[in-house]
């Protein structure tokens, strides 16, 4: 298998939970980096706390965020290694858009 179609398949969990909008606010409170609980996530946000641990839950499915203990609450925070590796694969889709524009390019420059 090709080395971009590779990568694509290792982001593609992290782009499916990013597809929801719940999950891309979620994503966004925890990108300021302090961990969150449920009840901070879940105030002012205009779904419940259940709907807000679901979201975590798909999150955490796809390595976007970890769950951990901290005495009787349970707080969240970003993995940003995992954001970082679906990064890499936008770049390279974009890397492969330009060499195919360029290639357009001089075709269309080249033709008498």
């Amino acid at each position: 298998m090709p080395p971009l179609a590779t990568e694509l398949r290792g982001s593609a969990p992290v782009f499916a939970a990013l597809g929801d909008e719940t999950r891309l606010r979620l994503v966004a409170r925890l990108s300021a980096g302090r961990p969150l609980s449920i009840s901070q996530l879940a105030s002012g946000a205009p779904v419940t706390r259940q709907a807000i641990t679901k979201h975590l839950h798909v999150l955490a499915q796809a390595h976007v965020v970890t769950g951990f203990r901290q005495g009787r609450e349970r707080l969240w925070q970003l993995n940003p290694k995992q954001l970082a590796e679906a990064r890499r694969s936008l770049d390279l889709i974009a890397h492969q858009w330009d060499d195919a524009l360029a290639r357009l390019k001089a075709a269309v420059e080249s033709e008498p």
